[in-house]
């Protein structure tokens, strides 16, 4: 990772300090008129299932998440994925673990996001006329700030990669774009 990499992750994360510490400040004012302590009423659950099948190909995904609503401006969560990736006569690939996130509404139509992911990838390729059989294993980590415009419980957007590399990287781009349900 070079400087100017290093440097644009902190900054980032600089930006997600300020942006929880600010709204840290305003949910104390916020909890004081709110007498609901009961945990679960905060909560939220939601995710996403994947599934492509083709000619050969076979992707699946299952990526269950909550959140935990500290104040109307301000939730924090957990996420799982878990995936299967193969194309008939080349590869199977798994892919499991977990993230954090944390989401910000400074308003109602906005939401901001960070979120760090790990995942452990397991790849097996098939013996081919070119290549012998292998296997390639490591762990990808990502961090996604990202966008999107919320109505109700849905939001859709964009997020950002401030980790990828082109060599390393699970996916293709750094950025994605979303569709986030919580219920």
């Amino acid at each position: 990772m070079n400087k100017n990499q290093i440097s644009n992750v902190f900054k980032s994360f600089f930006v997600i300090l300020i942006l929880l510490f600010s709204s840290y400040s305003m949910a104390q004012e916020i909890s004081a008129v709110d007498n609901s302590n009961n945990f679960w009423d905060k909560v939220q659950f939601g995710g996403g299932l994947g599934l492509g099948i083709g000619s050969g190909y076979t992707d699946i995904s299952v990526m269950p998440s909550a959140i935990y609503n500290v104040n109307p401006i301000v939730a924090v969560g957990v996420g799982l994925q878990f995936g299967y990736l193969s194309s008939k006569n080349y590869y199977d690939s798994y892919v499991y673990g977990g993230s954090l996130i944390t989401l910000v509404n400074p308003i109602p139509e906005v939401q901001l996001s960070a979120e760090l992911e790990q995942v452990r990838v397991d790849t097996r390729y098939e013996a081919n006329i070119n290549r012998p059989s292998f296997s390639d294993n490591y762990w990808n980590t990502a961090l996604y700030l990202g966008a999107g415009y919320r109505t109700g419980n849905v939001t859709i957007g964009g997020r950002y990669d401030v980790l990828f590399n082109d060599d390393k990287s699970l996916y293709g781009s750094a950025f994605m774009p979303f569709v986030r349900v919580y219920f």
